[in-house]
């Protein structure tokens, strides 16, 4: 475990109280690996990674807190030590990104409709706010839920609530064994079957579609993988090749993502196949699809509202917005929210949502 530099949280404080009085802002920045994320990106950069290290973890308790600018790459290292893991996934995009980007994207991957979320397994969080001050929320037990819907709330916050300085996860043992099947099917029975299987109490921890492939991955006691692999059918991907379309699938790269333009719609998982012209690539049993190369008239807004879901545009031109339109409501309580910790505008000027 390490000890962080107290000068490095003064150095940033006295750059927030600058840019406070300045009437500036500040683009909060960890390795930059989600820079294309987001609505824009906007005032003056400060780097946070030099606020990095593990500060606990208990593996017994499967609890993990580290600095914000911890990479990924040394949590899931200490972690796999311990034969335990992040179980939402997050993915790195072939890079490194920091533990704080991690949370404040709350990005998850394959296995978070199984698992759950990143914010699922935040904890507790400290936040650095516009003020000056550094507040506390959660705890590093479940228990401990003082704040807790705070903790939640700065996952996906693209860190225009201040900086997120240090964060405490839950993490989870790796499943004693894990396999991969592969069925032949057409996307709409793929999506029945997803649906179905995860009605039954069997161990799936991912379910996907591609190219006429569904792949369902099983997880936990080899007992139970055996017996829900029987249920299900289908044929065993070897290892080498099961892991590698996981990985690939969670940091998107497979082939299917190296498109010019790209779609992420999130709909119910039972939502039958989305009346668009091209094939889609199909995750978390249902509830994601991925569209590429999509002519510029296909209202797929359109199409991912009255399937009662949403649609981002995680790549190309967006129209209006990159982010799927708020309500009124919603949009009301994000301006509240932004008023309440950053009434100065200093943090990430519309990065989440455009003027704000």
């Amino acid at each position: 475990m390490s000890e962080g530099d107290p000068s490095i949280i003064e150095g940033w404080r006295a750059c927030v109280a600058a840019a406070a009085s300045r009437g500036t802002s500040l683009r909060l920045r960890g390795a930059g690996t989600k820079d294309f994320y987001g609505e824009q990106l906007a005032g003056e950069p400060l780097d946070l990674r030099d606020w990095r290290g593990i500060v606990d973890y208990e593996p017994s308790e499967l609890v993990i807190t580290a600095r914000c600018g911890t990479p990924l790459s040394q949590i899931e290292a200490a972690l796999a030590a311990h034969d335990q893991f992040l179980p939402f996934e997050p993915p790195a995009f072939g890079a490194d990104p920091t533990i704080g980007g991690v949370i404040a994207a709350g990005l998850s991957g394959p296995r978070r409709m199984f698992a759950g979320a990143a914010r699922d397994f935040v904890l507790g969080t400290r936040l650095l706010t516009a003020q000056g001050e550094q507040l506390r929320f959660g705890g590093q037990v479940m228990k401990n839920v003082a704040g807790f819907d705070v903790s939640r709330l700065l996952c996906g916050s693209l860190g225009i609530l201040g900086i997120l300085t240090e964060v405490s996860l839950k993490v989870l043992p790796r499943p004693r064994l894990e396999r991969t099947v592969r069925l032949e099917l057409p996307a709409a029975a793929a999506v029945a079957a997803f649906n179905r299987w995860a009605a039954l109490p069997l161990s799936l921890s991912g379910a996907a579609w591609a190219d006429g492939i569904a792949w369902v991955r099983l997880a936990g006691a080899p007992a139970a993988v055996r017996a829900a692999r029987e249920q299900i059918g289908g044929d065993l991907a070897e290892t080498e090749l099961a892991e590698s379309f996981w990985n690939d699938l969670r940091h998107l790269r497979l082939p299917f993502f190296a498109t010019g333009s790209l779609w992420r719609v999130s709909v119910p998982p039972a939502t039958a196949p989305l009346d668009i012209p091209t094939k889609p690539l199909i995750d978390w049993g249902g509830a994601l699809r991925w569209y590429a190369d999509l002519p510029a008239h296909v209202p797929v807004r359109e199409h991912a509202r009255s399937a009662g879901g949403s649609a981002l545009a995680w790549r190309g031109p967006a129209p209006e917005s990159r982010f799927h339109p708020l309500s009124p409501v919603t949009a009301a309580l994000h301006r509240r929210l932004k008023q309440r910790f950053d009434p100065a505008g200093v943090f990430n000027p519309g990065r989440l949502i455009a003027g704000l």
